[in-house]
């Protein structure tokens, strides 16, 4: 399990259903695959999905500061190659695009641990369950009042039990509060509805909305504040009998350290891609510390495996956003997810698309 090479590809592709989640988003899909090969022959897989410029820069990061710390090791001792490239890159990461290179190559190494060991990753980590509840995504803003409540009605026609819509940015305080009205009388008191603010409001404003938006039963509302407003989100959570949620735009456990040292938020959301696959299971040991549970963000075929592995695993967010990418894509079945059974995290990406849609320069 010697490293020998590790290899990136870009992708740049166009959306299967484009993100309506701003006004002037016009970037195409960008994926940034990542192979750590083992002198034995196997070979994990790592992504990241870029939603701002920074393909290149990610990857320059990759084979400049994190390649050379990494060859020649042993694959398997994953949490001491973890601290070994953090180190490396602690004058000019901890966050951002260091980050983003460390957490790729965790979830390669991961990968290919698991596959050494014939185990998918939830079983090797000791699992906990084998089905997980999940909620429809990417009710976008930007599809407006009527285009939000058809994309959730699709959704609870598959199955799921909740759904989540967006607020702020596009539209005035007036047009958010009855598009959430609208909402609730659409899907009735039988599906949950989450509200996702895209750190779009002040604190003041959070808590006037949020007090209006207690009258239609919200199951949480979603990033209020931006992410470095830790007394913002303090305020709100006192204000407020909706639970306020938070945690996708924080960088590890560090970061997240405010909220388990004053508990605001009960329900936590990391994303894989600012962490790791390492640094997510650290997260959801000392969420479930302090009484917290995880409902990650995004890159649902691969929180699977951690939600499946943990005893405080809330619900995974699916959007399907890469679905088209796998050879045997993880999707949920009336609302549930369970973990493929394949060995590593169990991905693949068909090589159709490496070929129709790698960037060469």
């Amino acid at each position: 399990m010697i490293i020998e090479d590790i290899r990136t590809t870009k992708l740049v592709l166009p959306w299967v259903e484009p993100p309506r989640f701003s006004a002037t988003y016009a970037l195409a899909r960008q994926v940034l695959l990542v192979e750590v090969e083992t002198r034995s022959g196997i070979v994990g897989l790592g992504y990241l999905q870029l939603l701002s410029p920074g393909l290149r820069t990610v990857e320059s990061c990759i084979h400049e500061c994190l390649k050379p710390v990494l060859l020649g090791q042993d694959a398997t001792q994953v949490e001491r190659l973890w601290q070994q490239m953090w180190h490396a890159t602690y004058g000019i990461g901890r966050m951002g695009v260091a980050l983003s290179a460390l957490s790729a190559l965790d979830i390669a190494l991961w990968d290919a641990l698991g596959k050494k060991a014939g185990m998918p990753l939830y079983k090797l980590w000791g699992g906990f369950r084998e089905e997980i509840p999940a909620y429809g995504s990417g009710c976008w803003r930007g599809l407006g009042g009527d285009g939000m409540i058809e994309k959730a009605r699709d959704y609870v026609r598959q199955g799921f039990k909740a759904i989540k819509m967006q607020a702020a940015h596009l539209h005035d305080l007036r047009t958010d509060l009855d598009n959430v009205r609208r909402m609730r009388e659409a899907l009735g008191p039988g599906i949950d509805i989450m509200i996702d603010i895209n750190m779009g409001w002040s604190a003041d404003t959070a808590i006037a909305m949020g007090k209006k938006f207690e009258d239609y039963d919200l199951y949480w509302m979603e990033e209020p504040v931006p992410a470095q407003d830790i007394a913002g989100y303090r305020r709100i959570a006192q204000a407020l009998k909706l639970r306020v949620v938070g945690g996708e735009n924080h960088w590890t456990r560090y970061d997240l350290r405010p909220f388990f040292e004053t508990p605001c938020v009960p329900i936590l959301q990391p994303d894989v891609m600012r962490c790791g696959l390492t640094e997510m299971r650290k997260i959801a040991a000392l969420a479930d510390t302090w009484g917290l549970t995880l409902a990650p963000h995004l890159y649902s075929e691969l929180m699977v495996q951690v939600m499946a592995s943990i005893p405080n695993g809330l619900i995974i967010e699916y959007m399907g956003w890469l679905d088209d990418l796998w050879e045997a894509p993880v999707r949920p079945e009336r609302g549930v997810m369970r973990p493929p059974q394949r060995p590593g995290h169990g991905l693949s990406v068909k090589p159709e698309i490496v070929r129709e849609f790698r960037l060469k320069s």
